[in-house]
């Protein structure tokens, strides 16, 4: 169970009941989050360190401020503004951290497993805020508690998720998650930027984005990650988004009520056309909205602020 967890590394091995316990804390923090004075104390005493390898605005900022509005005590590192650049390595920046009374260490990195290792070797909860192309489940949660908020289940929708899947942390934990709880997945992209197998992950492996969203209750756009891509995997930005790009009309193939989902940033006329970004069905900003109350929960969570589901409610 996830109350025996030390950290949050991943959705792979978590169960469809430890998905749902997170995303019902979520609720009670997104009420927390609308209020005008944000300020709880729940997290008083505790701290929270974000050791960052890669850029980030979205997922850093979001959990500071998810520890800030339960009052704990957040400090943020770069790698570039540290002594990684005078040549520490990784574990000793992170037992560092840890020796300084860390309670939670946010961690996002370039290398698969990072955090894991991380995690084997320090006290404090790590929470995996992206490693390498391998999972963000932290980014898939808040995917999911925005399609279980307006949709309001998420067993036996099907979710299209369209783009470089290949080098997509965020399809990966979406997947693990969405299966998990009963959604049918289908995928699509260029096959240059599909990986190989992935039917074996329990998702519809389609040949055309056309195909991917048809009749969709969910259309998830991915980033192209040209900083990950070796060249040659398409031709250029252009050629992609004419067609492979969701515009209005491929829009048209999902249902007329479908979500419109993307982990962000969103590059403008290459994922999307800005009149899918901006379609009155696009929860892209509230996504952001939404990460901060998953975050705000996992922080509560993994700094042991839980012992009953009511107990936020009731403080």
């Amino acid at each position: 169970m996830l109350g025996d967890k030390k950290d949050l590394l991943g959705l792979k091995d978590l169960t469809a009941d430890d998905i749902r316990y997170i995303l019902g804390q979520a609720e009670t923090m997104k009420h927390i989050l609308m209020q005008n004075n944000k300020k709880t104390p729940h997290l008083r005493g505790k701290s929270v360190v974000t050791l960052f390898y890669e850029n980030s605005t979205r997922t850093r900022l979001s959990f500071e401020l998810a520890g800030k509005y339960l009052s704990a005590d957040t400090a943020n590192i770069t790698a570039s503004g540290s002594s990684v650049a005078k040549g520490e390595n990784l574990l000793d920046t992170a037992r560092t951290i840890d020796r300084m009374g860390a309670n939670v260490i946010v961690m996002r990195h370039s290398s698969s497993g990072a955090p894991h290792l991380v995690a084997q070797n320090v006290k404090a909860s790590v929470i995996n805020a992206g490693d390498g192309m391998n999972e963000h489940p932290t980014q898939a949660l808040l995917d999911m508690f925005t399609i279980l908020e307006k949709k309001g289940q998420i067993e036996g929708l099907k979710v299209a998720i369209v783009g470089d899947v290949l080098h997509s942390r965020v399809a990966r934990s979406n997947i693990y998650g969405l299966t998990k709880l009963g959604a049918r997945v289908s995928v699509g992209g260029p096959a240059t930027l599909m990986p190989k197998g992935m039917e074996t992950m329990g998702v519809d492996v389609c040949s055309s984005v056309q195909e991917a969203i048809l009749d969709a209750d969910v259309v998830m756009g991915l980033r192209i990650q040209l900083e990950r891509q070796k060249a040659g995997l398409f031709p250029t930005l252009r050629e992609y988004s004419r067609f492979f790009g969701i515009d209005q009309r491929r829009l048209e193939y999902a249902k007329p009520d479908a979500l419109i989902l993307h982990p962000g940033p969103v590059n403008r006329g290459v994922e999307f056309t800005t009149g899918v970004t901006d379609h009155e069905r696009s929860f892209i900003d509230e996504q952001v909205t939404n990460g901060v109350a998953v975050r705000m929960a996992l922080l509560y969570i993994f700094t042991g602020g839980v012992k009953n589901p009511r107990q936020v409610k009731e403080d």
